[in-house]
């Protein structure tokens, strides 16, 4: 059980990363980072294989309103992926991620919604952001430099993943004993710095707790690591960066109020000094983060 006890502790162990500058930048007329206001980025899934029903749209015209939906709810960004990251999901090539994602991505761009696209291939980040994307969700390791030159390009936010693996659809076991903050900074700084050096300039960094890992099958295993994570997530605000966090679901606790998961881990996130938040239930959140007076 958590105490206020062990985090005050927490803080004043890591007081130092507390105090350490954050970028702030604007991000759809919205200044994020930096000791501003979160963000919320609502979720738009086009692949059939999601697991969250209620985010999932199989056609261009649901998606747009969705899309529309979110942003009226208060999401200031709208994240949309045409690949499930589920162990058992069907394997969505490049061009099939192009074919579901650029009709959405134009569509809601010209509606005024600012369209965040999940994917690791490069081809599909171009296409995506020629499209009007203003978000890379960078969700993979192998082909980082292209992805980011063309984020660069077109003056694009980036986030980059915490992925163990050369994408988030090839990953192993999760190496989570010993000091796992730790040891990500350790794997975002040289990406960072590789980001900035191709001329990114904005960027969030997301410690991947929403992504499928093997090992991770024990439901009080995988809840207990991912809370340490979200209240530890301020240690990497000394990669000068924001952080983003995708929300969890943990339906094995929460059962038929599953849609209640991600808002509770939100007030984890928010202490832990996360920015921007990544979820299927932008009311609910907001409606949280409001009463931890985040707004």
């Amino acid at each position: 059980m958590l105490s206020l006890r062990e985090l005050c502790e927490l803080a004043e162990r890591h007081r130092d990363a507390w105090e350490h500058p954050v970028r702030a930048f604007e991000l759809a007329g919205q200044q994020v980072g930096g000791g501003q206001p979160p963000a919320v980025m609502g979720v738009i899934n086009l692949s059939p294989d999601s697991w969250y029903r209620e985010s999932v749209c199989l056609s261009t015209e649901a998606a747009v309103r969705r899309g529309r939906v979110l942003q009226a709810q208060g999401a200031l960004v709208v994240d949309v992926g045409a690949e499930s990251t589920l162990a058992h999901a069907e394997r969505v090539d490049a061009a099939l991620q192009q074919g579901r994602l650029l009709p959405v991505v134009r569509e809601l761009s010209d509606a005024g919604v600012a369209v965040s696209v999940e994917t690791y291939h490069p081809e599909v980040a171009r296409a995506a952001l020629e499209a009007g994307a203003r978000v890379l969700n960078l969700t993979g390791t192998a082909a980082m430099e292209p992805c980011l030159e063309a984020a660069a390009a077109h003056g694009a936010a980036v986030i980059l993943c915490h992925v163990q693996g050369p994408n988030v659809r090839e990953v192993g076991d999760f190496e989570h004993a010993g000091d796992v903050v730790g040891a990500m900074y350790e794997h975002f700084a040289p990406r960072v710095e590789e980001a900035v050096r191709l001329g990114v300039e904005r960027l969030f960094i997301d410690p991947g707790l929403g992504f499928y890992y093997r090992n991770l099958q024990d439901s009080a295993e995988r809840v207990r690591f991912q809370m340490r994570v979200f209240l530890e997530t301020f240690r990497l605000r000394r990669l000068g960066f924001p952080i983003c966090h995708a929300l969890p679901h943990a339906f094995e606790f929460f059962g038929e109020e599953v849609r209640c998961a991600e808002p509770f881990f939100a007030v984890l996130a928010a202490l832990g000094g996360t920015s921007l938040f990544r979820t299927h239930e932008v009311p609910r959140t907001l409606a949280v983060l409001r009463t931890l007076g985040c707004w």
